[in-house]
């Protein structure tokens, strides 16, 4: 008894030594996938990057290839849902947000929730890449257009994106079809406006072809 009696404060003052030294997160950083197309879609692949008080990183799994698990981490975030090392993002409430998405995130080796941003490329300007100079009376012709983004990257839009008019012919979908029997039109102007920012809008005006192929 006398002997448990010496080790007991003996021990417990080992415990609290190793749990005063036990290393905690200091701070994090989040990223998202630059090959992933965050300039469109809407599911993006995220990876956060923990500091130690040590001077030691962890990544999670993932994106990263780091050793963290996401299932050891709770995430809340200020646009849309993260699963398992994926963000759903909303386009409409991102454009609102100036693009920039935070991040609370609750794991077991910080004391308090960490905060993040991670900031997606913005659409910047749009403009129109036509496959051809002349549009054939009778054959679809598809509206080709491009945006430029703040990553640098140009990519297709389409009509999620991208809101058309005409002044002449029938839009189906993103192709503009002028009928066979319409021998008056002799040009079309498309206008092209960015759904969610309708001060980003373009004009192009397409030649219509006279003479039919030998």
């Amino acid at each position: 008894m006398k002997a448990y009696l010496f080790f007991a404060p003996l021990l417990f003052l080992i415990h609290f030594n190793a749990q005063a030294q036990q290393r905690t997160i200091t701070s994090m950083k989040a990223s998202y996938d630059p090959e992933g197309v965050a300039e469109i879609y809407d599911r993006i692949r995220i990876g956060l990057e923990f500091k130690y008080t040590d001077g030691q990183e962890v990544k999670t799994e993932g994106l990263l290839s780091g050793a963290y698990r996401w299932r050891s981490i709770k995430i809340s975030s200020s646009n849309g849902n993260v699963e398992n090392g994926y963000l759903l993002v909303n386009r409409q409430q991102l454009m609102e947000d100036h693009y920039a998405i935070d991040l609370t995130v609750t794991i077991p080796d910080a004391s308090k929730p960490l905060k993040a941003t991670i900031v997606l490329p913005r659409l910047e300007s749009i403009r129109f890449n036509h496959y051809a100079d002349s549009l054939k009376r009778g054959i679809r012709y598809y509206l080709n257009v491009e945006g430029i983004f703040s990553s640098g990257k140009i990519y297709p839009l389409d009509t999620n994106t991208i809101k058309f008019e005409t002044s002449a012919g029938k839009l189906i979908g993103q192709d503009l079809l002028l009928n066979s029997n319409d021998a008056t039109t002799r040009s079309i102007t498309v206008t092209a406006t960015n759904k969610r920012n309708h001060a980003m809008t373009i004009t192009s005006t397409i030649p219509v072809k006279i003479l039919l192929d030998e």
